[in-house]
């Protein structure tokens, strides 16, 4: 019998040890609720998991005077100012200005006690209550990763994250280099990585727009491209590198870093990933705090060994490289058995074997916690007012770059509800933000807003009318919203669909490929605008005087175009062009039965006669550079030569064209001199921006707590403390409430 079950040992043995080599677990571990919390509780070593506080703490301070806005509070934040907000909840409001200093510092200071471990609770408290305020104070600022450091923020402060290089281990010796339940790593693991972040992020881009290379082709005219234009096309770096590449690593990074054996190349291509990602796009510290991440793959343990390489006289202000992490009583210890007597010892008195109700408890919200953030990214269903040509709520989507869009033709229309006076406003009036354009949400805030102000310019019951065309992934523009419907008193929920939403012509999309061919058979100063409207809709334009030989070309239906100063009407068959009078209104009707494409194609005159002068006046400079120019220059065409130089002359310029061109070699040299600049002249030139940047910072931010210790000083006072704070004469520094940032009625 014991020979036998010997033999039954040895077949399961090597599959055991397989499994827990690839896992770190075996398949026992899952086989109860007792041996899962057991393993989700089982010791680790706390010193990667320090070093990740100390670096997401960092990152998070520096984060907060940037990408948080703490550099330009003031501006966004004035008292009193007529400007639109869009919280997650229209009770949510912001303090006043001072006060909002007040709650950026409370963050800042959270972020610097979490990166120091100092009275690390409290400090993550401070950081996320405060972090997650500003963060459903505006939809406006939202994405995928500022939701993830507030998901950081949130884990890290139910975790043990103090342990290991913090200053709360200094205070008690029972904190310093204790060991961590395994769930710390799991869920960050998790979260970052696996299934989260990047893989439903390469999922969602399985989407035909991502495989086909539409979403993000622009990204391939990129200098980081480069080399790979060198031995492709740029339509094959858009489809290969851009789309191709991104797809495949989104899907396999987090197995990448997952296993010992394809862990260095995991770390080398996420990190050559998000390096390229912080010169792509401007996203803050997202790329350094991914990066920060990477390391809580590898073995805990790795900053002990990777720490005991440096000097020893260095040792003191590093990591602990020993003495090996101490037991602790958040872990649950594996029970040795005494093969003599049989008897159960612990290994140590401060260890436990047997799991508590705090293990238990740790175990069923490590497990829910992943069921909802799986389950979040696919509830589009249940918020179903949000969902318009994104997956609803973008910040919790992980739907990241999915999605390019362009404006081409945005108008706001009131109506006076007494009079029945029609008008219209410009767009962005009241707001310092462009995304209310493509969200229906915000649209309704923005049109209730907008007929809260509009009475104060003896407009009465105001209906507001949105007319917004948009181009999703280089599609035909077309409208978002109904335009016939008055947003003001136009019903909105949540949990509902949006029913002024006009659908998205996804039947259209196969034209694409037709864009292609026409704009390739297009001269350079020939520009052409796709468009796609719904029957019995009509859009009208006005057809600059700077836009020569402008023309309607129908591609699919049937149009009806009316030129209102000729009152005339002409029918349109799909081939069929109709020229357009410039320096006048039209509308173009869809009379078909179904959506009707059509496309504007023009040539800005204007430009064009300017870049001809240009070209005139660049080879006259030559020529007299060179020598081979004989005749006399004009008193105006003087500056050609003695202004090429002298950054002032061109104030003396009368030529208005002649001024231009100077001009515009003056900026080629500026952008020539920055791109051929030397690392010593770029991280000069850095480091002075952000000197700027942070004086300012915290010029302003003491400003604001002296105002709320002391009360504010006397207006002129304040003027010259806050032109100072900008480098700038107090006699040049306007009133604070002219720079609110909308235009005026």
């Amino acid at each position: 019998m014991e020979t036998l079950q010997g033999a039954v040992m040895k077949r399961k043995g090597p599959c055991r040890d397989r499994m827990k080599r690839l896992f770190g677990f075996e398949r026992e571990d899952l086989s109860s609720w007792h041996r899962l919390v057991c393993l989700l509780n089982r010791p680790a070593d706390p010193a990667s998991l320090g070093i990740f506080r100390f670096l997401f703490g960092m990152v998070m301070a520096i984060d907060i005077t940037q990408e948080r806005g703490l550099s330009h509070l003031d501006y966004k934040y004035l008292d009193g100012a007529p400007v639109c907000r869009f919280p997650l909840l229209n009770f949510l409001q912001p303090l006043p200005l001072d006060y909002m200093y007040l709650v950026y510092v409370v963050m800042f200071f959270g972020a610097i006690g979490i990166m120091l471990g100092c009275f690390y609770r409290l400090a993550c408290l401070m950081f996320i209550s405060t972090y997650w305020y500003v963060f459903f104070l505006d939809k406006t600022t939202w994405n995928n990763h500022s939701y993830l450091y507030g998901l950081i923020g949130f884990q890290l402060t139910i975790m043990d994250a103090n342990r290991y290089w913090s200053i709360d281990g200094l205070r008690s010796p029972k904190k310093r280099n204790a060991q961590v339940p395994l769930w710390n790593y799991t869920l960050l693991r998790s979260q970052v990585c696996i299934f989260i972040v990047y893989f439903i992020a390469g999922i969602k881009k399985l989407d035909a727009d991502w495989v086909e290379g539409y979403s993000m082709s622009y990204l391939a005219h990129h200098w980081l491209f480069d080399p790979f234009r060198m031995i492709l096309p740029n339509e094959m770096v858009s489809l290969l590198v851009v789309h191709g590449g991104g797809l495949c690593l989104d899907l396999s990074a987090g197995y990448l870093l997952f296993f010992d054996a394809t862990r260095p190349y995991g770390i080398f291509f996420v990190s050559y990933f998000h390096c390229m990602n912080s010169q792509l796009f401007n996203i803050g510290m997202f790329s350094y705090t991914m990066l920060a991440t990477s390391p809580l793959f590898c073995y805990p343990d790795w900053p002990r060994r990777f720490f005991a390489h440096f000097p020893c006289f260095l040792r003191p202000v590093l990591p602990l490289t020993t003495p090996p992490p101490q037991p602790s009583t958040s872990c649950v210890y594996p029970e040795i058995r005494n093969t003599c007597t049989g008897a159960q010892e612990n290994i140590s008195a401060c260890k436990t074997s047997k799991t508590r109700f705090k293990h238990k408890l740790a175990t069923l919200f490590s497990i829910l916690y992943l069921t909802e953030q799986f389950f979040l990214p696919y509830s589009h269903f249940i918020t179903q007012g949000y969902n318009n040509w994104t997956n609803g709520l973008y910040g919790y989507s992980w739907d990241m770059m999915v999605h390019s869009r362009s404006h081409q033709h945005v108008k706001i229309t009131y109506r006076d509800g007494k009079t029945g006076v029609v008008g219209y406003l410009n767009p962005g009036v009241f707001t310092q933000s462009r995304r209310w354009k493509d969200h229906g949400d915000m649209l309704k805030q923005y049109a209730t807003c907008l007929s809260h102000h509009l009475p104060h310019y003896n407009i009465s019951d105001p209906e507001i009318y949105f007319d917004i065309w948009v181009s999703i992934n280089e599609r035909f523009q077309q409208r978002i919203f109904d335009p016939r419907v008055d947003i003001v008193k136009a019903d909105w929920s949540p949990f509902r669909p949006n029913p002024w939403l006009m659908p998205l012509l996804v039947d259209l999309s196969p034209w694409r490929t037709k864009f292609q061919e026409i704009e390739g058979s297009l001269d350079n100063q020939t520009e052409i605008v796709f468009i796609a409207d719904f029957p019995g809709l009509h859009l009208e334009n006005y057809v600059s005087e700077d836009l020569g030989n402008t023309s309607v070309q129908v591609l699919q239906g049937q149009l009806n175009v009316e030129i209102v100063d000729e009152k005339k009407n002409y029918t349109l068959q799909p081939g069929e062009k109709k020229q357009l009078p410039a320096g006048a209104y039209h509308k173009v009707y869809t009379v078909s039965e179904g959506p009707s494409c059509y496309m504007y194609i023009y040539v800005n005159t204007t430009e064009a006669a300017l870049q001809r002068n240009f070209t005139k006046l660049f080879e006259l400079q030559e020529r007299v550079r060179n020598g081979t120019e004989t005749e006399p220059l004009p008193p105006e065409l003087q500056p050609l030569i003695t202004g090429e130089n002298d950054e002032g002359s061109e104030v003396s310029v009368t030529d208005p064209i002649v001024r231009l061109f100077l001009k515009r070699q003056q900026r080629m040299k500026e952008v020539k001199k920055r791109r051929e600049a030397n690392v010593f002249e770029r991280l000069n030139r850095f480091a002075v921006k952000k000197y700027y940047m942070y004086r300012r910072t915290f010029l302003m931010t003491a400003i604001a707590m002296r105002n709320l210790a002391v009360g504010l000083p006397p207006l002129d006072q304040l003027t010259r403390e806050v032109a100072f704070a900008n480098m700038k004469d107090p006699e040049a520094n306007q009133d604070l409430k002219d720079e609110v940032g909308h235009d005026e009625l």
